[in-house]
């Protein structure tokens, strides 16, 4: 292709999307390269900084936020959020396909900036709500009042999923990042008939052209 995918991967907190993206890391067929968001929250037990996320103050995130360092920011349970932005346009240019795992306040607005053929957004959905709850409390990170909150976010943000490309339940890593690395390769097969000046399929529609 002329050009990288950019590749958002959201859903609700709770929801396995770390683990997803570790798991699709792995797989160098897809060409990714993960977009290390930033944030403000306490690091949790496993994670690393620079790898998972860059964790700093509030002080830090707000001299990023004047210098326009960010494609996307949000404040989250009284955390911010964002996406640095000469990462993501710099491999995108260079051919690399961009992972960005976000919240779904930060990919709605991702989507509206970057539009078109070569932006993938992806919703991943749990396979029921208690199950959702089980992943959140087993992480032993939260409050019982900070998981009440979260478990409330995630019903409303599951019915934003019809706004995303593919919505996929996340049963087992294993074959959710089986199905997530057809929805890229299907992806990249359309862009580049389309490049190509190719018959496409009528069936595959792009949501944001």
């Amino acid at each position: 292709m002329r050009q990288g995918l950019l590749v958002i991967l959201s859903g609700p907190s709770g929801v396995g999307k770390g683990v997803l993206r570790r798991k699709l890391m792995k797989d160098k067929e897809l060409n990714l390269a993960f977009s290390v968001s930033m944030t403000t929250r306490p690091k949790r037990p496993k994670e690393q900084n620079g790898k998972d996320y860059f964790f700093v103050t509030k002080e830090e995130f707000g001299r990023k936020l004047k210098e326009d360092g960010f494609i996307e920011w949000v404040e989250y349970c009284d955390n911010y959020y964002g996406t640095p932005k000469s990462f993501v346009e710099e491999n995108i240019k260079a051919g690399r396909n961009v992972l960005l795992e976000i919240d779904v306040d930060g990919a709605e607005r991702v989507m509206k900036k970057y539009r078109g053929m070569y932006t993938l957004a992806i919703f991943l959905m749990p396979p029921s709500m208690e199950e959702l709850e089980r992943r959140i409390r087993l992480r032993g990170s939260e409050s019982e009042d900070e998981i009440n909150n979260r478990i409330q976010k995630s019903k409303e943000e599951m019915e934003k999923r019809s706004q995303y490309d593919v919505s996929l339940t996340n049963y087992t890593v294993n074959k959710t990042a089986l199905r997530f690395k057809q929805c890229v390769q299907n992806r990249i097969r359309y862009c580049e008939q389309v490049e190509k000046g190719e018959k496409t399929d009528p069936t595959y529609i792009i949501k944001r052209p």
